[in-house]
């Protein structure tokens, strides 16, 4: 990271600061010496997103965690401009040498040539279908994708090998690609969960600044699910003391749009995440802060993240078990119990080229 940004909310971003990354050698810090720094100015000055253009030679990334449902995904951007200060995927802007904090939102990694990357990897013999998960990292379907189209790309390219996949967003921009996700959904070869972490617009700008309102995403869920796409919710994540309380209205609401299933996830703040969420919660919500993070930390063992696989999705403890109990009945009764995972990976077939000699029979 070449500059460090004083500590401000701005609008329109999530993380408040942008502190070096965990692999820098020197750190940087801001301070007010009293001779018209920004730190303490109203009004700083606007973050301008910028794109630098990846130049990996594979796009799908294959993973062995007994806590994910697949494992390989696709991710057409590293960074996410959404700038939802709970993500998962902020620390890994570090491994670039950026902040997890306001660089992760607003200098953004694409892939434009992911669509034909993955084309050659699906070709290779010996390859055996299974689903690919879109956008398991960050959002295949932020703000940059309207004009870079990267993940229309990779869907094109999905659909004419038959391949099955999953896609996990909080956009509305999804909508877009409806002639091939309904297409796909009439082969069973698609499934889409929609994000939905509160019901409450303000909130929502706060926690997630440049994703579509919430009343959005329910339109979402009931546009695709009346294209015939299976659409799921997910509830995620649940913070303590902030948003759990909306649990049962974020399920009610998306089962009368249409969703067939439901997920929840309870909070995570690994790495870098608890610092900048610290943060956040100070400078948006003062008052309830050390409240938040000692929930966050009755359900962690006591500390504010835990990692093992099995527990780091549900967390532990009496809070935690009543969230657990909570979701299933509410799940139970407003029959979110449908998803099935079971895509259909027998109609994968490479598809002819220019120039390929046809098959005899």
């Amino acid at each position: 990271m070449d500059t460090e940004l004083p500590a401000l909310t701005r609008k329109g971003r999530g993380a408040v600061s942008n502190a070096t990354a965990r692999f820098e050698c020197q750190k940087r810090e801001s301070i007010d010496d009293g001779w018209g720094n920004t730190c303490h100015e109203e009004e700083p000055p606007k973050l301008k997103t910028t794109v630098t253009i990846d130049t990996s030679r594979t796009v799908i990334a294959r993973n062995d965690s007994p806590d994910l449902g697949f494992d390989r995904s696709i991710n057409p951007y590293r960074g996410c401009e959404h700038g939802c200060i709970y993500c998962y995927a902020r620390p890994s802007h570090a491994f670039l040498g950026l902040s997890p904090g306001l660089d992760f939102e607003s200098r953004l990694i694409a892939k434009p040539a992911a669509p034909e990357l993955l084309a050659e990897e699906l070709a290779k013999p010996g390859y055996e279908a299974e689903p690919i998960a879109l956008g398991s990292n960050t959002d295949p379907y932020q703000p940059i994708e309207r004009e870079m189209r990267i993940t229309r790309g990779i869907l094109e390219v999905l659909r004419d090998f038959n391949h099955p996949l999953t896609i996990t967003t909080k956009s509305t921009l999804v909508l877009r690609d409806l002639d091939i996700l309904g297409d796909m959904a009439e082969r069973n070869l698609v499934q889409v969960g929609i994000s939905v972490t509160t019901l409450d617009p303000a909130l929502a700008r706060a926690m997630e600044p440049r994703a579509p309102a919430p009343l959005r995403r329910l339109e979402a869920i009931r546009a695709l699910s009346e294209a015939g796409v299976p659409t799921a919710v997910m509830a995620a994540p649940m913070i303590p003391a902030l948003n759990d309380s909306e649990l049962e209205r974020i399920l009610e609401a998306a089962s009368e749009a249409g969703a067939s299933s439901a997920s929840y996830v309870l909070l995570r703040l690994p790495l870098e995440i608890k610092d900048l969420f610290d943060e956040w919660l100070k400078a948006h919500f003062p008052e309830r802060a050390r409240h938040v993070l000692s929930l966050v930390r009755a359900t962690r063992g006591g500390r504010l993240n835990d990692p093992n696989f099995g527990s780091r999705f549900r967390g532990e403890g009496p809070y935690a078990e009543l969230m657990r109990t909570r979701f299933k009945l509410a799940r139970k009764r407003l029959g979110l119990e449908r998803r099935n995972w079971s895509l259909d990976c027998s109609r994968f077939k490479v598809p002819p080229r220019a120039g390929d000699q046809l098959e005899l029979l």
